[in-house]
Parts: C-alpha cells; structure tokens; sequence
C-alpha cells in the first residue's frame, strides 16, 4: 500500500497546492450566497468545548467584506454576525452586546467573509501548500495548508480541506498559543435568496450595545 493510499487520497492529491487554490477560488467567485450547518471545536489549556449552528454568507459591495451570520444553537445560543462593515457579538440571555468594525476585526472566523466573489487563496494565505501529510476527513480532498496574512503573530498554520469540486469542507486552525480550532461543514447550499435583513443585529429590549473585543 502506498502512502497516499494510506491517507485516503485519490488523484486530487497529485495535484499541486496552486491548482487546487485555483479551483477553490473558481468556486466561490461565482457564488453569491452560501449556507451551511457547522460545528465548531476548541481546545485550549485548561479548555476545550464543541458548538454547532448555521453559518450563512453574502456577497457584498467592492468596499466591503462579504457579510456573515453565524448563528450558534448548540450547546448555548449566540450569534455573530456582521453587515459587511459592523460586526456583533451576543449571547442570548445576557444583558450587553458587543459591537466593532470589520475591518478592524482579529477573528478566526473572519477571513470567510471575503470568500465570495473575492477569494484568492495564494494571496489571502502565507506559504500556502499541499499538506500532503495529513489525512483528509473524506477520502478524495485534499489538505492545504498556510497563515492568514495580516494574522501571523497570532496563527501558527491554517489546514483546509477542499472537495473535489472546491468547496471548504473543513478548516482547522493552530495559534501561537497552542489552542486550535476547528470548523466542518455540511449541507452546504449555494445561491439561495438571503435578505439582507438577516446580517443585521437588532439588539434585544434591555440590551445595551458597547464597542469591545469579540469572544473567540
């Protein structure tokens, strides 16, 4: 058995980390919505929780990022959400929301908000490669691996694993500080109608909204 039968791998591992970039951006430059369920995994010292929702995507104006909602049911209500300009942060039952900027947000969950109809994944990512040594969830993706540029000091490396037909299936993330993160993705529905209205945040009654830092 060779190696690459060993970690599942099929043709899309022959490939190199440029065509495969290529065929995610391809993929997601056409989109213009995406919806899909995730579930979320930490761990960190002395820390560790699993968290599962629905992340919706839209594209948006060329001055903005794309916006996002995030929307976790599971283990605890929350929400992130941004209008392509504002970001939010809030957990149900709780009596403040917190508020910032989007171009001046540092969140692992941020750089999907420039996937759609902007993605490049060779310049959005530092030493983007093949990570031809890790096994892929699902037999036939490939893993590629890179930094978020402009997040360097604070991510060690960034694993995605991409389908044959380009889609993120999977993202994990390692820090600096030895805490990683990982997303997986499913029921994924591309181009669907989202309203807007649904990337904005009206916050609760008795709820007050101050600008602060975001909870991982």
């Amino acid at each position: 058995m060779t190696l690459l039968a060993a970690f599942g791998c099929t043709a899309t591992c022959a490939q190199d980390a440029a065509t495969i970039a290529r065929r995610v951006d391809a993929h997601y430059n056409q989109l213009r919505t995406l919806t899909a369920e995730f579930s979320q995994q930490y761990q960190g010292v002395g820390s560790q929780r699993s968290e599962s929702g629905t992340l919706w995507l839209k594209r948006s104006g060329v001055a903005h990022a794309g916006k996002m909602r995030w929307e976790y049911r599971q283990p605890r209500e929350k929400l992130f959400v941004s209008d392509g300009s504002a970001v939010w942060f809030y957990v149900a039952g709780e009596k403040q929301a917190t508020r910032g900027q989007m171009k001046q947000l540092d969140d692992l969950r941020s750089p999907l908000a420039y996937l759609l109809g902007r993605a490049h994944l060779e310049k959005q990512f530092t030493g983007l490669s093949l990570a031809s040594d890790v096994k892929p969830a699902s037999a036939g993706d490939a893993v590629l691996r890179g930094i978020p540029r402009g997040m360097e000091d604070r991510v060690r490396e960034v694993l995605l694993e991409v389908d044959a037909e380009g889609r993120l299936v999977r993202i994990a993330i390692a820090e600096a500080d030895d805490s990683t993160t990982e997303y997986r993705f499913t029921a994924q529905k591309e181009n669907l109608p989202i309203p807007d209205a649904r990337f904005a945040f009206v916050a609760p009654p008795g709820v007050a909204v101050v600008e602060g830092a975001f909870a991982p």
